[in-house]
């Protein structure tokens, strides 16, 4: 009698049954990333720190600047830090030229015109995200060609509005141009939040009796209020850095605001007071960047806040 030896290997499987997975084999959902995946972000990356260089340049040589000698500033051969650090040009500059005023000009300006903004695209974008219709798709495409416009295109037909009305060398006619320049993207910015609030709060508040204003006051503008301070902040920021309006607006020493003044550091023959110039622009600069730094992420939410459905 001839004795069959046993043959290694998965025991035999009745039909129809599921095949045991094989222990070599990857899950889908967990294959390793390609080569070309790898270098595509491996790309992305460099190319964002590249970017991130180009724009920290600038500032890092402002405030390097700002806190060098004049003997280092004179030098052929720049350095980075500053060998011997001073105090003295932050000294001159507030010696040379009305900062603190300034300052204050740009300060009463940028508020004032934030806070008439927010007050008129508030309604505004509540209608536009609401009720959507004819007029508030041209509305809203109006309001994003507006942004295209260069200022040199609005500044003459600007001043010979504010002209006949006396308001050149007016600060309420500045404020007028500002809260004209920021008031398109405080409303495009509003109805985007607007959108992302439920419409099913405002029904219930109907059912219970509320009219549109106080729906409007009561139950939309509290959720609202992170998107109404982003708005605002950021149209303070753009007021607090605007220069051309002012340039052109403001004629009176006393009246002008901060971005003005420090083209005064500038000599008759366009030679520049490095030290002093370099030490008013940093202190110029680090309040917009405290802001800025505050709403970034606020500022991102409320641009896509308009995409997200319900």
């Amino acid at each position: 009698m001839t004795r069959v030896s046993p043959v290694s290997g998965p025991p035999h499987q009745p039909a129809g049954a599921p095949s045991p997975p094989d222990p070599q084999r990857r899950p889908a959902g967990k294959r390793r990333p390609t080569v070309k995946r790898t270098a595509g972000r491996t790309g992305q990356y460099a190319a964002l720190l590249c970017y991130l260089v180009f724009l920290a340049f600038p500032f890092l040589w402002l405030i390097s600047t700002a806190f060098k000698p004049p003997r280092e500033l004179s030098s052929i051969h720049p350095t980075w830090i500053p060998e011997a650090p001073t105090l003295e040009n932050f000294r001159q500059a507030f010696a040379q030229q009305p900062l603190l005023e300034a300052a204050g000009n740009s300060l009463l300006a940028a508020a004032v015109s934030a806070v008439i903004a927010i007050v008129l695209a508030t309604p505004m974008a509540y209608v536009l995200a609401r009720y959507r219709n004819r007029f508030a798709r041209a509305a809203t495409g109006w309001v994003v060609i507006s942004q295209a416009f260069p200022l040199v295109l609005v500044i003459i037909p600007l001043f010979l509005i504010l002209k006949n009305f006396h308001l050149v060398d007016s600060r309420i006619g500045l404020i007028m141009a500002y809260v004209v320049w920021s008031l398109p993207f405080a409303l495009w910015m509003l109805t985007g939040y607007v959108r992302a609030v439920p419409p099913e709060l405002e029904e219930a508040a109907a059912v219970d009796g509320a009219g549109r204003v106080r729906t409007l006051v009561s139950v939309t503008a509290p959720l609202l209020a992170p998107g109404i301070i982003a708005t605002a902040l950021f149209a303070f920021i753009t007021a607090w850095n605007e220069f051309f309006f002012a340039l052109v607006l403001l004629k009176s020493p006393g009246k002008q605001t901060l971005p003005v003044v420090l083209t005064h550091f500038l000599g008759a023959e366009g030679v520049a007071d490095l030290g002093p110039l370099a030490a008013a622009a940093l202190l110029a600069t680090l309040p917009s960047l405290l802001l800025f730094a505050v709403i970034q992420r606020r500022i991102t939410g409320g641009m896509l806040a308009g995409a997200v459905k319900s």
